[in-house]
């Protein structure tokens, strides 16, 4: 029977093999599916424990972070994967699903190690990075530079003591949550780094969910009344912190201050921009089965949250949905920011349009992207060109929160596996769901979490990493292949020194504009790291770009309003472009966000 298995498998493959698409330079032939799946070659061997024990604890489906960020500055993308614990007293030995690493259990960072044979390899570096102290039940990660030495952070979510992890600069961390005054005890799953008052220091948002302990769990029903995980609303919601970085390398709490708010929200997602065009950067947060926020910056410490008076609370028929996953983006190719979240099955998923100042409509009808997600569960989410075309596409992570039927018949201890799915952007704000054997060349139900994009190989289009709650981590390799692309990585100078020059940092909040050789500005893309789901991205901009020739032109306003413009920048590679460094434009002179054309 294997091998009439294994016959059937090669014999999907090679239908998969001579499938064509219609991409914008007309219709060409798809030599294979645009993600393939490289877990194997590349080296990454990681599955999270969820530590479920038949007891149906809230926490256990809910974790799997991930993040891809520049471990050691050698310029390529590393690997941050969160592990589960057990959640109560039981031993190991009682879990429904096995532990597959070393106990203790530990978060895993894995070192890119560059590309062999065409696919990128990856080296477990979990011990030198000293991670054996991350011992906590994993949630979600955030990344950053919180104190401008120039090496990328860790902040860690998880069901209890949250952590800061300083990159010490030789590819290993230290704890320092205690005395930088970042910790949270709650049970917190997004976080985003900005610097939200514009003094050059990465401010820091802790997104918490609900009151669980094992203590006070509950035992639920399904609609139909049987056994299943209990949702949000069973349990009190939890408040949300905004900690404001002093520069000292320590943090305030400013939650009071500056939100003016400390009742609970079920918050499963957090995303910083500037949503209303006035250079400031806002923060918007999508909570599960309550109104979503929309914090406005008011320039002096304050937000105000305008969400129901600006249309992105809840859905066009005023309901609030199960947010979780969640991006932003200009996904319209209008020159603003966008929303695109995650939602509960019989819940479509939601685009919210940017219709200027922060004015937001509810495009789901007709965009495309509401009737393909009835039937699942979103979590992680990301935006690519998966098809080498130059429009932006749409990844999805599903995996179920209440127990499926053919699943728990068919005798799966975790029956909440379902299918990953892909809509390819057709411009204007509007998708279509690809046939899963275009899109991936493994077609599998697994109870997929987080996922992290970023270019993972440098070769110009960009890979996915999800996490599966319960099971193994998957590299998605991008085999687009674009013909023209340009990479951007946006710097300001940090603080310190490092062999007499002082060493440069993400600049966090800075938007990018490219023009073609067409003379055409291409779509706005913003520098960030946070968004999805329990997870964080590659900060670098990448577009793909029409034309065949001639060096490109970027317009780049950075965080602190200073706007530039680089020229003579080759395509087909990365450049990493310092304030300071481009000529200055003079004000009112620079590129209109809403004139912005794909």
């Amino acid at each position: 029977m294997s091998r009439l298995r294994d016959a059937a498998e090669r014999g999907t493959s090679a239908c998969r093999l001579l499938v064509v698409v219609a991409l914008a330079g007309g219709a060409v032939a798809q030599a294979q599916p645009w993600l393939v799946d490289v877990t194997e070659a590349s080296g990454v061997r990681f599955e999270y424990f969820n530590g479920m024990v038949g007891k149906l604890y809230f926490p256990e489906h809910m974790g799997g972070s991930v993040a891809l960020f520049d471990l050691d500055g050698d310029g390529d993308l590393d690997l941050y994967l969160g592990q589960g614990s057990m959640l109560d007293d039981a031993p190991l030995s009682e879990a429904l699903l096995p532990a597959k690493h070393p106990t203790p259990l530990t978060d895993r960072i894995y070192r890119n190690d560059g590309v062999k044979d065409g696919t990128v390899r990856f080296v477990d570096v979990t011990e030198s990075a000293n991670l054996a102290s991350t011992t906590g039940y994993s949630m979600g990660v955030a990344t950053g530079d919180y104190d401008r030495d120039g090496d990328v952070d860790l902040y860690l979510t998880q069901l209890g003591d949250n952590q800061l992890l300083r990159n010490r600069g030789d590819g290993s961390f230290e704890d320092v949550t205690e005395a930088a005054g970042a910790n949270d005890r709650r049970w917190s799953v997004p976080a985003s780094f900005f610097d939200y008052d514009g003094d050059g220091w990465l401010d820091l948002f802790v997104g918490n969910y609900v009151e669980f302990r094992v203590a006070t769990h509950k035992n639920c029903a399904s609609p139909q009344g049987a056994y299943d995980y209990c949702g949000p609303l069973a349990y009190a919601a939890e408040p949300n912190r905004l900690l404001r970085n002093r520069g000292d390398g320590t943090f305030e709490d400013a939650t009071a201050k500056s939100l003016m708010e400390t009742e609970g929200r079920t918050t499963l997602g957090s995303v910083a921009a500037d949503f209303d065009g006035d250079g400031r950067i806002d923060l918007y947060v999508a909570n599960d089965m309550m109104n979503n926020e929309l914090w406005l910056n008011q320039g002096d410490g304050t937000f105000l949250d305008d969400a129901d008076l600006l249309g992105a609370a809840v859905d066009r028929n005023g309901q609030a949905q199960a947010s979780m996953g969640l991006v932003a983006g200009d996904l319209d190719g209008s020159g603003t920011v966008d929303l695109f979240m995650t939602h509960l099955q019989r819940e479509n998923n939601t685009l919210y349009l940017n219709e200027g100042g922060g004015l937001f409509r509810d495009a789901s009808r007709g965009s495309g992207l509401a009737e393909g997600s009835f039937p699942y569960t979103g979590f992680g989410t990301a935006i690519l060109d998966a098809d080498g075309d130059g429009i932006d596409d749409l990844f999805v992570a599903n995996g179920a929160v209440r127990r499926l039927d053919d699943q728990v018949a068919a005798g799966d201890p975790h029956p909440l596996a379902e299918i990953n799915q892909l809509y390819r952007g057709k411009g204007g704000g509007v998708f279509e769901l690809v046939p899963a054997a275009q899109a991936f060349d493994v077609d599998r139900r697994e109870v997929s979490r987080g996922v992290a994009v970023g270019d993972l190989d440098n070769d110009g289009d960009l890979d996915l990493v999800v996490s599966n709650n319960g099971g193994p981590a998957r590299v998605l390799s991008n085999r687009s292949d674009p013909r023209r692309w340009l990479g951007l990585r946006l710097v300001v100078d940090g603080v310190g020194a490092a062999a007499g020059k002082a060493p440069v940092t993400e600049a966090i909040g800075a938007l990018a504009r490219v023009r073609s050789d067409d003379g055409r500005w291409w779509v706005t893309r913003r520098v960030h790291t946070d968004g999805s789901y329990a997870a964080a991205s590659d900060p670098r901009l990448l577009w793909t770009l029409p034309g065949t020739r001639g060096d490109l032109e970027v317009e780049v306003t950075w965080p602190d309003g200073v706007v530039e413009r680089f020229q003579g920048l080759g395509a087909a590679a990365y450049h990493t472009l310092r304030r300071g460094d481009g000529a200055a434009v003079a004000s009112g002179s620079a590129v209109d966000p809403d004139s912005a054309e794909r």
